[in-house]
């Protein structure tokens, strides 16, 4: 999500953990905690990741955290090498929304964008509208993450699974349960 404040954020996810826990594929009378990893990934962005912010269910939480925060919520899903879906929410609405992928993938799961607003990619990536151009010229999910991560500032290649195993994403994630 592109923020400043960090403690904002982690209020944000309570709140989320605490009064959204529907969307983050979990019922009212489950116990357990919600683990989230949060970075503060640079000067503008903070990374989340949990094991339910994945392709098919990522959109509808960063829906819900974009109402609740009041700050853009970008949302990357990426599926088998095949999709990386790139969504911005603000105010609990899409405003934008990218979808990489070859025309056979596109087709055959019959892929469209909710929200074609390239004017609101370049002022939510704050990047320049050359960049963005360049960025819609790539269908190769991979290279898309790729570019993306290198117009952004920051490593979109994170899992919350990958965690224990990865030293780099140890040390750059904490622990978060609500």
């Amino acid at each position: 999500m592109k923020s400043k404040n960090l403690e904002k954020t982690i209020d944000a996810l309570r709140e989320l953990s605490e009064g959204h826990a529907k969307v983050l594929g979990r019922h009212e009378a489950q116990e357990s905690k919600v683990v989230m990893y949060v970075s503060k990934s640079n000067e503008k962005w903070i990374s989340v990741l949990h094991d339910y912010l994945v392709w098919g269910t990522v959109k509808k939480i960063g829906k819900t955290l974009s109402g609740l925060i009041g700050e853009p919520i970008m949302t990357a899903g990426y599926m088998n090498e095949e999709i990386f879906e790139l969504s911005i929410f603000a105010d609990g609405e899409i405003q934008a929304e990218r979808i990489f992928c070859g025309p056979w993938t596109r087709d055959e799961y019959e892929l469209k964008e909710e929200c074609l607003n390239d004017d609101y990619l370049v002022e939510a990536l704050d990047i320049n509208k050359d960049d963005l151009d360049n960025l819609l010229r790539i269908t190769s999910p991979e290279q898309a993450v790729d570019k993306l991560s290198e117009l952004v500032g920051m490593s979109l290649w994170s899992d919350s699974e990958w965690i224990p195993y990865e030293e780099t994403l140890k040390n750059r994630f904490v622990k978060y349960e609500f």
